[in-house]
């Protein structure tokens, strides 16, 4: 083959290629080119063919085997090392004493065993998307192991998630104290970011999103306050799911960029923008008030915001209980539904906000929407064990605040 036909072969695939590079790696390359780091594309595929592709993404420079060239037309031998297992090590370093880099002060991510090499010549050393002999060793190094499909700390066994491994348990058959009533499924996006917004009335809303989103066919990266992510074994659980901690006291802006992340990669985002269970008179309220927290992710994504209304679910698990309640004779109604994108105007965070809880009403049933006098022993099933708080304080708490403001 000539040089010409190759060239010409590799820039007409480069653009099909680019659109193959996984969501979570581009932003990696963003992150590094952000920090001033180069950005190295080291590889065993020919120059020739790798050329248009590295310079489309945005490589800086491309240590690849090189093939033999005579009048134009390639040989068959090579043109230099082979950039393989040892030959990719030797190669980058040689390279980065040319170039002045430090390997101790440098990244390198492969998904192959071959590529250890390279990664032990490094100072951080990532393997992403590993094959199984390469997932061993990272284990035995200790070198990190990410997954360029999904968030940072997600965990993937034989190649899936846990949410992926889960989904067919995903029945109303397998949950014996509640009959979950869903409507309006199909309104979550087959694909692409959205952000699902829920009220919230139980400690077991959590459980219904899981499996409305799983009934769905998508993995949702749930936003939750700090005190699940630090609760033993479920704290664990809810990082390995690529789940966002959410510590409000802190003002701090990186879960909504972590959660911008998500969407941008396409990701589902889930979060109950009350921020916690209201309490006392709250609980009652036909008015649902929510933090901007949901507006502002989408300001920031432009992805659909779908509202959801959650009915009953206080029935299962009361938050005046540690435990949820186990009735398998007489298990009482959970009713889910699903309501069409909200249409938002993206220049008034709290008009947003006010039209996403809006929507999320609407999703309720009627008796959702009459202002009534709740019993003594309702409003007791409302406050957390062992509260010892002023109720008719409540009603000035700001929403997701565990102190009133």
């Amino acid at each position: 083959k000539s040089v010409e036909q190759m060239l010409e072969a590799a820039t007409a695939a480069a653009a099909d290629l680019e659109e193959l590079v996984l969501p979570y790696a581009r932003q990696l390359f963003d992150e590094h080119h952000n920090a001033g780091r180069l950005l190295v594309l080291a590889t065993t595929s020919p120059a020739s063919l790798v050329e248009p592709f590295a310079q489309k993404v945005g490589f800086d420079a491309l240590l690849a085997t090189r093939w033999e060239v005579e009048d134009g037309v390639f040989t068959g031998a090579l043109d230099g090392r082979f950039v393989w297992a040892r030959g990719k090590a030797l190669e980058v370093r040689d390279w980065a004493r040319a170039n002045d880099v430090s390997l101790r002060g440098s990244w390198a991510y492969s998904d192959s065993y071959y590529d250890a090499p390279l990664l032990s010549s490094v100072g951080n050393p990532v393997a992403v998307n590993p094959d199984p002999r390469l997932a061993v060793l990272a284990v035995l190094k200790k070198w990190p192991i990410r997954h360029l499909d999904a968030p940072p700390g997600v965990v993937k066994i034989l190649g899936r998630e846990l949410q992926e491994l889960l989904r067919p348990l995903a029945r109303d058959s397998l949950i014996p104290n509640a009959r979950i009533e869903i409507v309006g499924i199909e309104n979550i996006p087959a694909r692409g970011g959205a952000i699902v917004c829920a009220n919230h009335r139980s400690y077991f809303d959590s459980a219904v999103v899981s499996l409305l989103l799983a009934k769905a066919g998508r993995n949702g990266r749930f936003l939750g306050k700090k005190e699940v992510f630090d609760a033993p074994i479920l704290g664990q659980l809810a990082a390995a799911a690529g789940g966002i901690r959410v510590e409000r006291a802190s003002g701090s802006d990186e879960p909504l960029e972590r959660a911008a992340d998500a969407l941008r990669a396409g990701e589902v985002v889930a979060m109950m923008p009350q921020g916690t269970i209201p309490r006392g008179p709250a609980f009652f309220d036909p008015e649902l008030k929510g933090r901007w927290g949901a507006a502002r992710l989408a300001e920031m994504s432009r992805v659909p915001v779908i509202p959801v209304g959650i009915w009953g679910t206080e029935k299962v698990w009361p938050r005046s209980s540690r435990l949820p309640r186990l009735n398998m004779t007489d298990p009482p109604l959970v009713t889910v539904r699903v309501g069409e994108p909200v249409a938002l105007e993206y220049d008034d965070v709290d008009l947003d906000t006010k039209r996403i809880m809006a929507a999320i009403v609407d999703q309720l049933p009627p008796e959702a929407r009459e202002q009534r006098q709740p019993t003594d022993e309702e409003l007791a099933l409302t406050f957390p064990p062992g509260y010892e708080g002023d109720p008719h304080a409540e009603v000035d708490r700001r929403p997701g605040m565990d102190t009133l403001a």
